[in-house]
């Protein structure tokens, strides 16, 4: 059966009354397109837990700044209903901004991520997370699906996202799906196309800087960061953003004397490409 392309909201509640009707599981994978590996992965965890799967493809401009990339961020749609339809996913939605964001391209009414949405990510990306948050709202409300599937490279967006749900009793499961990596490490990004040179080389150092970070793991908090810390102040073509460890179950910092699990991220420049990364250890 052909995939759907859907462009309205109300196409989208004609679709889902239907599957409702039907006794059907819904669910969704939110995407901005230019799809690789690692939103394959988003698909085939959706399928496992929903009878009826909708990808979302939508570059929302709330969420990037006024000197970011939005322009410049790559559009697929084409290739990525191609990708989806091989997948079995039966309906993608492809909005438009007006249809989203009727006054203007914006909304008025926010969902703010409050402080945890200005450190980190947020701090580098002002109103970023805001924009995130608003963004999924909005499909959440629109799809109303059982079940949502995130990637977990995106790990603040991910227990923003969650909390959102909590705090607003939003009546779906937020399932996190691990980060896919290239055979040499690099997280999957739909940015890493704009690689140019040695600046493909010069990221592996993101995630060989997590590693070093896990080896000291038995040392504590603050071996771990100098050990990440070391590896990327030695590339001289990585730019150093932040390197952060947090307790995963409140994203605060984790202390120097803490215990338990922590998660480790990174961000940092290579060439003209922002990237990000983590990864989850445990300080015995």
């Amino acid at each position: 059966m052909p995939i759907q392309v859907l462009t309205t909201i109300d196409d989208v509640r004609a679709l889902v009354q239907r599957a409702r009707a039907e006794g059907r599981r819904v669910g969704l994978v939110p995407t901005m397109g230019a799809l690789h590996a690692g939103h394959v992965s988003l698909v085939e965890t959706a399928l496992e837990h929903a009878d009826l799967v909708i990808a979302s493809v939508f570059v929302n401009p709330m969420q990037f700044g006024p000197h970011e990339d939005l322009g410049r961020y790559p559009r697929t749609p084409e290739a990525d209903t191609e990708r989806l339809e091989a997948l079995g996913v039966e309906a993608v939605f492809m909005p438009s901004v007006e249809e989203m964001y009727p006054d203007g391209g914006r909304s008025a009414t926010l969902v703010t991520a409050g402080g945890l949405g200005m450190v980190l990510e947020g701090r580098s990306r002002p109103g970023h997370f805001d924009g995130v948050l608003t963004v999924v709202a909005k499909l959440l409300s629109i799809v109303q699906p059982d079940i949502a599937a995130f990637g977990e490279k995106d790990a603040q967006q991910l227990f923003l996202v969650r909390r959102m749900v909590r705090d607003l009793d939003l009546p779906v499961e937020v399932i996190g799906v691990p980060t896919v990596r290239e055979d040499d490490g690099l997280a999957l990004s739909s940015r890493n196309r704009f690689l140019q040179g040695t600046d493909r080389q010069d990221a592996l150092a993101l995630s060989r800087a997590l590693e070093a970070a896990g080896a000291a793991a038995d040392r504590g908090v603050e071996a771990m960061l100098a050990a990440a810390q070391g590896v990327l102040q030695g590339e001289s073509g990585v730019r150093l953003d932040y390197v952060a460890i947090v307790d995963p179950r409140t994203f605060l910092g984790a202390g120097e004397h803490h215990h338990g699990p922590v998660q480790v991220l990174v961000a940092a420049r290579v060439g003209d490409v922002r990237l990000i990364d983590n990864a989850r250890f445990t300080i015995p």
